[in-house]
């Protein structure tokens, strides 16, 4: 039994691999792609302003940044929306050209999948109830943190408390916290800011450090990450990011904090 489990799964390894390769269409550098003339990449539609849903469409300002390599790279975009914990394997297992979803560069990611030179710079902040006595990271032993599945701020928060709740999306988590569930919320500082704009009864406390946020593609596709890399540099000296972030932010998160 254990050997023929042992072929099955060898069997839809490479399967997966198979398909990651062979049934690729080209660009003229050899990049490989999901479908011919198109640059299919996938957010969450779940992480407002960066991507969320509206009139149906996926669209934020992680949906405009692949819009716009797409037109750098001269092919059509195709945003797609998938659940955020689930856009990693999405990826790594080529069923998406890349994804411009907001995803931390860290080591455990980079096992999965390439990134991209940092598309903007982001950092966990941790958010509470205006009652709340909770002030910085040292306030957060044994108080209930909820975070997003599958985000960098479950390991952020699990460094403070063990009581840790999961939410599919950041905002939801926020919208909990609010209503007066849980202790606290530790999420991206943009995400609370917009957050608290649209009258979420929260408040911002501790920033908890900085972050790179990069776009994520398969390790078998080298020539499409240096593309991207290609295309996000002339986006960065023609000033195409620091627009779309204007546009989201009123602020360039586009540049690297000194």
């Amino acid at each position: 039994m254990k050997k023929l489990l042992l072929s099955f799964v060898t069997i839809l390894a490479i399967t997966i691999l198979a398909a990651c390769g062979a049934s690729k269409t080209e660009t003229k550098s050899g990049a490989k792609l999901v479908k011919e003339g198109t640059f299919t990449f996938v957010a969450s539609g779940e992480f407002k302003p960066f991507s969320y849903m509206k009139d149906g469409k996926v669209t934020g300002f992680d949906v405009e940044v692949g819009e716009a390599v797409a037109k750098e790279l001269g092919l059509e975009a195709q945003p797609e929306k998938m659940k955020f914990k689930s856009i990693i394997e999405g990826v790594k297992t080529c069923r998406f050209d890349a994804a411009v979803a907001s995803h931390t560069v860290n080591e455990a990611r980079s096992k999965h999948v390439a990134f991209s030179t940092p598309y903007y710079y982001s950092g966990p902040q941790i958010f509470t109830r205006a009652d709340s006595d909770i002030e910085t990271s040292a306030d957060l032993k044994d108080k209930e943190v909820a975070v997003s599945k599958g985000s960098t701020y479950a390991d952020e928060a699990k460094k403070y408390t063990n009581n840790v709740k999961t939410y599919d999306s950041d905002i939801t988590a926020l919208k909990a916290l609010a209503e007066g569930r849980h202790d606290a919320v530790i999420t991206d500082f943009v995400t609370g800011k917009e957050a608290i704009g649209e009258g979420f009864k929260i408040q911002a406390k501790e920033l908890l450090g900085r972050s790179e946020q990069a776009i994520a593609v398969s390790k078998e596709n080298e020539q499409l990450l240096e593309d991207i890399n290609g295309a996000l540099e002339k986006m960065r000296k023609d000033g195409t990011l620091k627009k779309i972030s204007e546009k989201y932010f009123k602020e360039d998160i586009t540049v690297k904090p000194e």
